[in-house]
Parts: C-alpha cells; sequence; structure tokens
C-alpha cells in the first residue's frame, strides 16, 4: 500500500498528464486505500505541504475525502477543523453549511480551551 503523500502526487500526475489506458481505476483506489489508513496527523501534514506547493493541485473530491477522515479521526483538533472549513468555502457553495460547522466547531474548541 503506497503512503498518503506518493498516492496524492500519483492522482496529481494524473490529473496533469493523464494515466496509461486502465491505470485510472487503479491510481484512484490506491489514493483511497492509502488515505484511509492514513494517520490523521500525516494526512493534515502532507495535505499542508500539497496545497502550498500548489494549491489547486489535488482534485476537490480528493482533498475532501483527505479533510473528512481527518476531522473524523481528530474531531476536537481546531487547527484541522479550520483548515477543512477554509478548503470547503473555497470550492462552495455547496459546502457551505458544512463549512460554517466546522469553523464554529473549531471556534468551541478553541473558547474552550481557553476557559481551563
Amino acid at each position: 500500500m503506497p503512503d498518503f503523500m506518493t498516492a496524492a502526487r500519483a492522482v496529481i500526475h494524473m490529473r496533469d498528464f493523464g494515466a496509461p489506458h486502465g491505470q485510472h481505476e487503479r491510481i484512484i483506489a490506491n489514493y483511497v486505500e492509502a488515505v484511509t489508513f492514513a494517520d490523521p496527523d500525516v494526512i493534515f501534514e502532507d495535505l499542508k505541504q500539497i496545497l502550498g506547493e500548489d494549491w489547486m493541485a489535488l482534485p476537490v473530491w480528493a482533498r475532501n475525502l483527505a479533510f473528512r477522515l481527518a476531522c473524523l479521526q481528530q474531531p476536537e483538533n481546531p487547527e484541522l477543523l479550520r483548515a477543512a472549513a477554509i478548503d470547503l468555502e473555497a470550492f462552495g457553495p455547496d459546502w457551505d453549511d458544512v463549512a460554517a460547522d466546522l469553523d464554529k466547531r473549531a471556534a468551541d474548541l478553541e473558547r474552550g480551551a481557553g476557559k481551563r
């Protein structure tokens, strides 16, 4: 199984340059498998690196899946929730309600952490 970064870069390469006949499904399956089993910290750090290099490189479906899985594993990480919200807002308006909810959850977590 490829690591998340390798699989993500393969998806980017496929989007930019295409893939040999019959390889699209394998590249996508490798990505889905890699993101499914990746540590959420790895997903978030790799996303920051990939999106920092070229913000539009990773297709929307791939970044949404990665952020979604990371947020499900770390629902109390305000930095991750806020990054996911910002990313969703960029590709709305279909996800604007979800983005607003993530942003509110991040703010609520930060307020709760400040009270301790």
